[in-house]
């Protein structure tokens, strides 16, 4: 009896505890999915400071045990080296990562192929466009022959590499980055360069229930449907750091900050601009390691300074000024000449600062001209025919001095009597009375 009792229980214990694990295991089924979409738009371009951000971003993904990160992708391009690290990232990810390219009206151009074309999944919002992708030489022109067939060819194959790898059209990515061919939604759906089309986020994750990923280095099984979403978007100090790196900014902050620093130089003791120069100089700085620029533009713009400087110490009727402008606009647009197209100064804008600045150094030879040729107002001439006070008997007070001081006529100076300088011994004046 016993023994059948204990047999019972047993039994009992087993079934509660089946009980238990098919709740477990049912919770677990049912728990909602999560995703992590990183934006990186609108028109956010590729560089280091959004790097760092969108890597960061994948990173976070994973760590926090997200079951895939999206990036919202709206770009025109970027810095390539700033490119390959984004792509390297997605396709060393510990998690499947897709790439979405929206809202309507958002692109993936030039760099922004690559790191479309490296995601586990590419889908496209119905209203949005991928391609263009020629490389181009820093002031946005084809390349010579030689290195054009260089760097074409590079890029061509990196891109059909990504690619291939994702069981995308081969062919397609020869067309982006030779001719820069640029497709539609429809049109890369239909030529197998993208996934899908998706109106929407959630309808595109509605879409992935299910859905296997083609890299076999990456096999992935989406089940995505109804997923929590989870947005992130660039800080105030990503997209300040971002807007610091345009090139005009810095080309503006360098000037300035050469300006603080030489006014405090000339004028010792003032030192708000010399405080606000340096940081200037500091920030521009910053840009300058962020961004490829040309010595021989900052050259340019230092020669340029030098010259302006020299030309309001020595008489050179304003050559100087205008070889010293002339080199500063050369320089301000070459500073930045290895850069990518976007991250070229305005030449707008530095013929607005040369004229600018020209005007305003015009203005200031001129006045230094003028004081040059002015009649010397020190010593004797200064001071003889002044009107004075007498103070004590042996002294008066003259142009807000105090002289020592003796009558013309041999008489007594009485305190407080006006007198007018007649003239000038050494340091005492002979004065008379008023």
């Amino acid at each position: 009896m016993n023994a059948r009792i204990v047999r019972v229980l047993l039994a009992a214990v087993g079934v509660a505890a089946a009980a238990l694990l098919l709740a477990g295991g049912g919770g677990a089924a049912s728990s909602q999915p999560k995703v992590l979409a990183i934006t990186f738009g609108p028109d956010l371009e590729v560089n280091p400071v959004t790097q760092d951000y969108l890597t960061s971003k994948l990173s976070r993904a994973a760590k926090d045990g997200y079951d895939a990160a999206v990036i919202l992708l709206d770009t025109p391009g970027g810095l390539s080296t700033s490119m390959k690290t984004i792509y390297t990232a997605e396709l060393n990810a510990k998690l499947p990562v897709i790439v979405y390219v929206s809202p309507n009206g958002a692109r993936a151009a030039s760099a922004g192929v690559w790191i479309a074309q490296a995601a586990d999944v590419l889908a496209m919002a119905p209203t949005t466009n991928i391609g263009s992708s020629t490389p181009i030489d820093s002031s946005g022109a084809n390349l010579g022959s030689d290195l054009r067939r260089k760097v074409i060819n590079d890029a061509a194959a990196s891109l059909t590499a990504l690619a291939v790898a994702h069981h995308r059209n081969p062919l397609w990515p020869q067309k982006a980055v030779r001719v820069a061919s640029n497709l539609t939604a429809q049109q890369a759906l239909k030529m197998n360069v993208i996934d899908m089309i998706a109106p929407t986020l959630p309808a595109l994750l509605d879409r992935l229930q299910g859905y296997h990923t083609k890299d076999a280095q990456r096999p992935y099984t989406l089940n995505l449907a109804g997923a929590q979403i989870d947005t992130v978007k660039p800080g105030f100090f990503t997209r300040f750091l971002n807007a610091l790196i345009d090139p005009n900014i810095i080309s503006l902050l360098f000037l300035a900050g050469i300006a603080g620093i030489g006014f405090e130089i000339f004028h010792p003791g003032v030192v708000l601009p010399g405080a606000l120069g340096a940081v200037a100089l500091l920030v521009a700085l910053f840009g300058f390691s962020v961004l490829p620029i040309s010595w021989v533009g900052m050259m340019l713009i230092l020669f340029g300074v030098a010259l302006l400087v020299i030309d309001a110490h020595v008489v050179t009727h304003g050559a100087l000024t205008v070889a010293g402008l002339i080199a500063l606009s050369i320089g301000m647009i070459m500073l930045f000449h290895n850069a990518p197209a976007p991250y070229h100064t305005s030449t707008p804008l530095v013929l607005t600062i040369t004229l600018a600045l020209g005007a305003f150094w015009a203005l200031a030879l001129t006045k230094a001209v003028q004081v040059r040729r002015s009649p010397v107002l020190v010593g004797t001439k200064r001071v003889v025919g002044a009107e004075g006070i007498v103070r004590t008997p042996g002294q008066v007070y003259v142009d807000g001095e105090l002289w020592r001081a003796k009558r013309g006529d041999g008489g007594e100076l009485v305190p407080g009597d006006h007198v007018r300088v007649e003239a000038m011994d050494g340091l005492e004046l002979t004065v008379k009375s008023e």
